[in-house]
């Protein structure tokens, strides 16, 4: 539990995520208010450039593919009534409503026409593909004409309405156009239609669809849209699936789907590990309205056990490629870890609906710790190439690629890049919240007046940030810093006066004063390098040691080392320091340090050898966001504390 500016000793932390039992106690439901993507402005070295390589290049890269794949005639197909020719898997659809989220962001924070244009002719397509009764789904319509809505399990027409929804809130929200708005309030009339109290009984095999009727309920304030995603949330675990597929259930597992039990009753988080976030991200939505206390203890039960037990050190959940998800508590596997970049969105999505429901800091440090490292390497520096699976260790292999033919992870990194700024501030009545620190500036509208925040600052690189409020009048109002899990020995001033004890709850500084124009607040984070380890009971790093600064972990690379990572260890005595490099890596903050190589014992040196002491080496480490960025070989994020021993 953090006291002060720190939480628990890091060796005990796997991942940073506090280990600590939450109070007794319900806590308190605050529903802070996100601000929107619209009123924020990114203008830092680390952020603006990503989203700029993610704008010119990997949005265009997506809608290039998407072409090529298929996901776009298929709809030219359905509009006119093929039956035949569909390109792709049954969820092809869902990967171009991605695609165009991703656009719709860009175009709020970078206006550009040609774009906008070709938006448009893509949303007319869409539209055009819709049925008369409200029903869109490419594979249902041109491939099985006739059997919609038959398998909610595998075939992904709830999950592909969902990303619809997103898309088109998102571009009503950035536009102001409603076109593709009133294709998804056509479809969710269309299953509201089927599904619910009264008709049919049914959920998606793929949760999404359940958090994206939220968003349409908030943009449309059809109240219909929140019942049917309740719905959707409270009958999950009625063994649908079993029926749907005559499996007798007394030889059904539904744990796969989140489908073994109701909701209220998870223990643990299961199953496909996007698909278990994804549902978690719905019900925190629901539950927030509804306040039912047994949604929010399960949610509270599956959180602790996700970040305690089930979350690799870069942020990412779901260790294993057999079922793209979770295995056994503890188990998190380096080299063949899954961990695919979809499922560290899915966290961070879920974290931030933790952290707005409850205003508490916890659940920032766990979407901030999977932003910077599990879902940022997802794609390239330069925009082109994507990762699906992200290992924490690689013998040379694994490299980025172009597309997939499976292609979810790359049209979600690049909305997640484009939407960063509706991530990192949130306001209530009386206060405001930074949750993410990134240089720029932001508004919300406070009793009665725009408040706006201007931030300077060279974070991720530098813990020092300076906040400078605009207000049209002095107004009476707390400003919340986030203090992050990772921080010991925070400091604050305002006007140059720095606060001896400054008042910190859930996480966050309060300064509560009267604010004025003239008024800035300097916060500072010291970024020591810190060593950590893994709860012993992650057997897989037991005796390793990885490197973190900051809200960054870093990795080693065979590149940039004189000496094969497999004869490398990180004695304790090892002095690190980090050292801007401009021209390595885009421009990144490195860590230096020696460590030391164990002498081994040759296999024709005799039978008995007197080994020669262990010899001192420099190595680099790079962030593990932009690792296989350059020159292909080994790379490892955890490192032995002490020589190997043999078999």
């Amino acid at each position: 539990m953090r006291n002060g500016f720190c939480l628990l000793p890091l060796a005990l932390a796997c991942a940073g995520a506090p280990l600590s039992a939450i109070d007794a106690e319900p806590a308190q439901l605050l529903k802070l208010r996100p601000v929107p993507f619209t009123q924020v402005r990114i203008r830092d070295s680390f952020w603006a450039a990503r989203q700029e390589t993610n704008r010119v290049a990997a949005i265009a890269i997506n809608l290039a593919m998407l072409e090529k794949a298929g996901n776009i005639h298929n709809f030219e197909l359905a509009a006119a009534g093929a039956t035949n020719g569909y390109s792709g898997p049954v969820f092809m659809d869902s990967d171009l409503y991605k695609g165009l989220e991703s656009v719709a962001y860009s175009l709020a924070i970078h206006p550009d026409a040609d774009l906008e244009r070709r938006l448009d002719a893509i949303i007319s397509k869409i539209a055009a593909a819709q049925q008369s009764d409200g029903y869109l789904d490419t594979y249902y319509i041109v491939k099985e004409p006739g059997k919609r809505w038959t398998n909610l399990r595998d075939c992904h027409e709830l999950y592909c309405a969902g990303h619809l929804f997103e898309a088109a809130v998102a571009h009503y929200q950035a536009t102001g156009k409603r076109a593709f708005l009133e294709v998804a309030v056509k479809l969710a009339d269309h299953i509201d239609s089927v599904f619910g109290p009264g008709k049919r009984l049914g959920y998606p095999g793929h949760p999404e669809i359940e958090l994206a009727l939220i968003k349409l309920w908030r943009a449309t304030a059809e109240p219909r849209y929140f019942n049917l995603a309740r719905f959707f949330i409270e009958n999950r675990g009625r063994h649908y699936f079993a029926e749907e597929h005559h499996t007798p259930l007394d030889r059904y597992d539904g744990s796969y789907w989140q489908d073994d039990v109701p909701m209220v009753e998870h223990q643990k988080i299961k199953g496909h590990a996007v698909r278990a976030a994804y549902l978690m991200s719905g019900a925190t939505d629901v539950a927030a309205e509804t306040r039912d206390g047994a949604l929010l203890a399960m949610l509270d039960r599956v959180w602790r056990n996700t970040t305690e037990r089930n979350l690799y050190l870069t942020g990412g959940i779901g260790p294993s490629a057999q079922n793209e998800g979770f295995t056994t508590d503890y188990d998190l596997p380096n080299l063949t870890a899954y961990q695919e970049t979809c499922a560290s969105v899915a966290l961070a999505q879920w974290n931030h609906r933790l952290a707005l429901l409850y205003g508490d800091a916890r659940y920032a440090d766990v979407f901030e710790r999977s932003l910077y490292n599990g879902a940022l390497a997802g794609m390239s520096l330069d925009g082109t190439r994507f990762f699906y699976v992200n290992p924490l260790a690689s013998a040379g292999r694994h490299h980025r690629q172009e597309w997939f033919g499976c292609a979810c992870c790359p049209p979600n990194i690049c909305r997640t890049i484009a939407s960063l700024g509706g991530y990192a501030y949130a306001f209530s009545d009386d206060g405001f919240w930074v949750n993410l620190y990134i240089q720029g500036s932001a508004s919300a509208r406070l009793q009665g007046q725009e408040f706006n925040l201007d931030v300077a600052t060279d974070y991720p690189w530098d813990g020092k940030v300076l906040l400078r409020p605009r207000l049209e009048r002095p107004a009476k109002l707390g400003l919340r810093l986030r203090v992050p899990g990772w921080c010991h020995g925070a400091s604050v001033s305002i006007n140059r006066r720095r606060i001896a004890n400054p008042r910190v709850e859930r996480g966050y500084l309060v300064l509560e004063r009267a604010w004025d124009n003239g008024d800035s607040v300097e916060l500072d984070l010291p970024m020591p390098v810190q060593r950590i380890a893994a709860n012993p009971n992650v057997k897989a790093d037991l005796g390793q040691v990885a490197l973190q600064r900051g809200p960054l972990v870093y990795c080693v690379e065979g590149c940039d080392q004189s000496e094969p990572l497999s004869s490398l260890y990180l004695p304790p005595a090892g002095q690190w320091r980090a050292e801007k490099e401009e021209t390595l890596l885009g421009g990144i903050v490195a860590i230096k340090g020696a460590v030391e190589i164990a002498p081994q014992p040759s296999p024709d040196g005799g039978l008995y050898q007197a080994l020669a002491p262990p010899r001192r080496v420099d190595i680099i480490a790079v962030p593990y966001c932009v690792w296989d960025n350059g020159q292909p070989g080994p790379m490892q994020v955890w490192l032995p504390a002490a020589p190997a021993r043999g078999p």
